[in-house]
């Protein structure tokens, strides 16, 4: 009867060793951190950023648009203040679904780059708007 309980104890201390081992012995998950944003949108820029990015690279619109002065499309600071005035929303003109509010006579050269607005983001749209209206004076 000794024996048996020995045994007993000696059973369970050898469960308890392999029960505290393969607890100890679990592999720790660690989160890694990217060493570089995966998307834009995991990057810190402000919208007025993002629309300068995209103003001056996958939008293209400095091809037609400056700051202070009209090239082929009016300057920033006389959209910005057009659209104020009239609180217009640059968004849905980007989009095409709302009529010019600056220069209609350009409005034709315009519509080649809808193809380019329509298929941006909200926040990419958002990002031009804020960056066109940083340019009030």
């Amino acid at each position: 009867m000794k024996k048996t309980t020995i045994l007993n104890a000696i059973v369970v201390m050898i469960c308890s060793l392999s029960l505290i081992t393969m607890v100890s012995c679990k592999k720790e998950e660690t989160k890694k951190e990217p060493l570089y944003p995966a998307s834009v949108t995991e990057t810190t820029q402000t919208p007025e950023e993002l629309g300068a990015s995209l103003f001056s690279g996958k939008g293209n619109c400095v091809a037609c648009h400056q700051v202070d002065q009209k090239v082929i499309g009016p300057s920033l600071q006389e959209i910005a203040k057009v659209y104020k005035e009239k609180n217009g929303n640059i968004i849905a003109f980007l989009k095409e679904d709302a009529e010019p509010l600056v220069d209609p006579s350009q409005y034709e050269v315009m519509k080649t780059n809808f193809a380019i607005t329509k298929a941006m983001s909200d926040e990419e749209l958002k990002g031009i708007e804020a960056y066109i209206y940083s340019n009030l004076k």
